[in-house]
């Protein structure tokens, strides 16, 4: 087979039904969290709120983080009435995204001028909703595919994420932009956003109703999973057993499973998951409030998030997803990290130089390429270390800690950019990330050897 009929074959993964699948559910995915990240800051920042308040906002964001604690319930528990209806994973998956959508709702009729509580609470909400969400399509994922076909999963999976996260961000920002009547803050113009935001949710529940429910981990399974530890403690009363059988299987054994299958290095691993992208985190929650604070207006930030940022976000996406058939996790893994440490080198140079909307296309272009192939090379690596039977319960975990370091450093960034300047702040976001690539030549050095 000749090199270019060899990359044909590698492209046509992408056509298959479980991948497509996955690319609505990255959209579904990807859409709230800018709304209650980066879109969220914009609006905060318009709305006059102090660079600290908006860099302790985004702590909300670490809902994301701490979803490995409610994992096990969402991996075991059935819904009333939903799980008969739609199967395990898709009834968790409609009711996190109904949820999304009614918080949503409550933001774009909240104003952060006059209830910044109320406004916060409907936030801490939609955030919570789709970590729940975010759970449920990576047990999914896993579960509904062989390992030769998560690569390509995991970059449909990203390539929707980032076009949702595009227009939960730049798409966003040009609606308020469409609805303003002046360049002055106006709640209106933000509440038409957000409601808009919410009808997009429903790409997310059609999927859901549309694809299948994955068959590998029946109720027959689960219930001789139970049985057997049950007898570890039927000399307890029933129900104690019963409820500890449970503890066991959907609590315990996730976390000694991975320990026990690799051992010595499962602490360089959890330490590579958990620093991973605090480059690209730290750096991201000011991103907007510099773009204001530099002049550029939304319709600017838009315009030029939708043209390149787009583009952008499919090469990388898609990019990674082959270079991931054809190298190794761990060399794709570094050139992901590499690129996101440039990129954030080069926003310093955009904060030195001021306004230039060539140099903010450049960037928001390496920005979408360089997550792109990142985002899908970590997916792909950290899928590949979850042992299906546990597939949630791992799955939350990891990606947990992918963003708990990470967003806990980012709020403090307003009061960072306060002191130091955002050249400073641009150049030391870069810079935590150098260890990053130590770290990612060290597992690859000691996993492969």
């Amino acid at each position: 087979m000749s090199e270019s009929q060899s990359w044909l074959e590698n492209c046509k993964v992408y056509l298959e039904k479980r991948v497509v699948i996955l690319f609505f559910f990255g959209f579904s995915a990807g859409l709230p969290i800018l709304l209650v990240f980066s879109t969220l800051s914009f609006w905060l920042r318009e709305a006059d709120v102090s660079r600290a308040s908006i860099g302790f906002f985004s702590w909300i964001a670490l809902a994301y983080a701490f979803k490995w604690i409610w994992a096990p319930f969402v991996d075991r528990l059935a819904l009333p009435f939903l799980t008969n209806w739609l199967g395990r994973r898709r009834a968790w998956l409609l009711f996190s995204q109904l949820a999304i959508v009614l918080s949503l709702l409550g933001m774009a009729l909240s104003d952060p001028q006059q209830n910044l509580t109320a406004f916060a609470i409907f936030a801490i909400i939609v955030a919570y909703s789709s970590a729940t969400q975010d759970i449920v399509i990576d047990a999914y994922r896993i579960e509904s595919a062989p390992e030769k076909l998560q690569a390509a999963m995991a970059a449909a999976y990203m390539t929707g994420y980032r076009l949702a996260m595009i227009m939960a961000g730049a798409g966003s920002l040009a609606i308020a932009a469409w609805a303003s009547s002046s360049d002055a803050y106006q709640l209106s113009a933000w509440s038409t956003s957000y409601l808009v935001m919410a009808l997009c949710m429903g790409v997310g529940i059609v999927t859901t109703f549309i694809c299948h429910e994955p068959t590998y981990q029946n109720s027959q399974q689960i219930n001789a999973q139970k049985l057997e530890q049950k007898l570890k403690y039927q000399h307890l009363p029933s129900i104690l057993a019963h409820f500890l059988a449970w503890l066991s299987i959907a609590i315990i054994q996730p976390f000694t499973d991975f320990f026990q299958r690799y051992g010595k290095n499962a602490i360089l691993i959890l330490l590579l998951i958990g620093s991973y992208r605090i480059s690209d985190i730290v750096m991201g929650i000011m991103a907007n409030p510099f773009y204001v604070d530099m002049g550029y207006s939304k319709g600017e930030v838009a315009a030029i998030s939708k043209v390149f940022g787009v583009i952008m976000t499919l090469v990388g996406a898609g990019l990674g997803g082959i270079l991931l058939t054809r190298y190794s996790t761990y060399s794709i893994l570094f050139l992901g990290a590499f690129l996101v440490v440039i990129t954030n080198l080069i926003f310093a140079v955009l904060a030195f130089v001021g306004k230039d909307l060539l140099l903010l296309t450049a960037i928001i272009s390496m920005d979408n390429i360089s997550a792109g192939i990142a985002t899908t090379a970590f997916i792909t690596y950290i899928s590949k270390l979850t042992n299906i039977e546990f597939s949630a319960t791992q799955y939350a975990l990891f990606s947990s800690m992918m963003l708990l370091f990470p967003k806990f450093i980012a709020g403090f960034s307003g009061i960072y950019v306060d002191h130091w300047g955002y050249i400073n702040f641009f150049i030391s976001s870069a810079l935590i990330g150098v260890p990053v690539l130590g770290l990612i030549i060290l597992l690859k050095k000691v996993i492969e050897s």
